[in-house]
């Protein structure tokens, strides 16, 4: 298994064998999502197809545009009112 040590500035370089598998070279771009008490470590890609899936399972019930914009009208009003005070 590919180990990394941390520098002391909190750098890594991913092991070669992690490269190859996530098809990432120079320049690329990893993105670190916490899962169950861990990380994983996913290559950020441009395309929107790449997203597919990869908020499955972290939440309990959907959520309306509805409920999403009343959520953020309910935002932005308690916003404006800190503003007043």
């Amino acid at each position: 298994m590919p180990v990394a040590t941390i520098t002391s500035k909190g750098q890594i370089t991913l092991p070669l064998a992690v490269r190859n598998g996530l098809g990432l070279s120079a320049g690329n771009q990893v993105d670190f999502i916490a899962m169950d008490g861990s990380f994983m470590v996913v290559p950020v890609r441009c395309d929107v197809t790449t997203l597919r899936g990869r908020f499955a399972g972290r939440v309990k019930k959907t959520v309306s545009i509805d409920a999403m914009n009343e959520a953020i009208a309910d935002g932005a009003a308690a916003r404006n009112l800190a503003r007043r005070k």
